[in-house]
């Protein structure tokens, strides 16, 4: 009963962070997907595959397995469910999202990490953010979804998802990720502006050089790190 009313309250609860997406202009009509797992039963929650935001309700929420087996729900889940399952597989977050938001999508159509020109991105990301290699001809004609969600991944085997939630997916876009769907909502928004800023400053100086490592450790870790100090901390 636990889980059932869980993932009752996810269906909202993603529905409703699909929805954000569009607010925040990061998609238009169909291009996007937000789910989150239900961790107990290793149950994921997402957009159904090629519905319109107007026409999305927490009904039209699809549940799959960590097989990407639909559980519940009667339309398809997103194209990208496979890449959502491998990723949860892999990372510990609890909500993903996946857009072609213009600036974020330049630099994966680039294939280029997107450098951390400034604080603001300090503040948010750890380091430049990273684009994934160019997959094979093997890796798209079989399994491409589940195979994006690999790629992505092997670029996580030595970083922290927690000090870099996103990450570019060379030729496609932005996967972004979080411990809830609020948080991946938030770095999605991020994501986007951070890239906008360094396209405008790499269109004037493609030569602009990156923040020092010691600014980047005070901004991230004053925001993020253990001895955090930014805004009101409790305890």
């Amino acid at each position: 009963m636990v889980v059932a009313e869980r993932l009752l309250e996810l269906r909202r609860s993603v529905c409703d962070a699909n929805l954000a997406l569009q607010a925040h202009g990061l998609v238009i009509f169909t291009w996007g997907n937000v789910s989150a797992i239900e961790r107990s039963s290793g149950l994921v929650v997402i957009k159904p595959s090629g519905v319109g935001y107007d026409e999305l309700s927490p009904e039209k929420m699809v549940v799959v397995d960590l097989n990407g087996q639909v559980v519940e729900g009667d339309l398809n889940p997103s194209s990208d469910t496979p890449t959502h399952v491998e990723i949860y597989k892999k990372l510990e977050v609890e909500a993903i999202a996946h857009t072609h938001s213009t600036w974020a999508t330049t630099f994966a159509q680039l294939g280029m990490d997107i450098p951390a020109l400034g604080t603001t991105h300090a503040d948010h990301f750890y380091g430049p953010i990273p684009c994934t290699r160019e997959m094979t001809s093997d890796e798209i004609a079989d399994k491409y979804e589940e195979n994006t969600g690999r790629v992505i991944n092997e670029l996580f085997e030595d970083r922290d998802p927690s000090q870099m939630p996103g990450v570019l997916v060379r030729g496609h876009g932005p996967f972004v990720w979080g411990k809830s769907l609020s948080a991946v909502i938030y770095n999605s928004v991020v994501l986007e502006y951070v890239a906008r800023m360094a396209h405008n400053v790499l269109s004037v100086n493609p030569s602009a050089s990156p923040l020092p490592q010691e600014l980047l450790d005070r901004h991230f870790l004053r925001k993020n790190g253990a001895g955090r100090y930014y805004g009101q901390v409790e305890g």
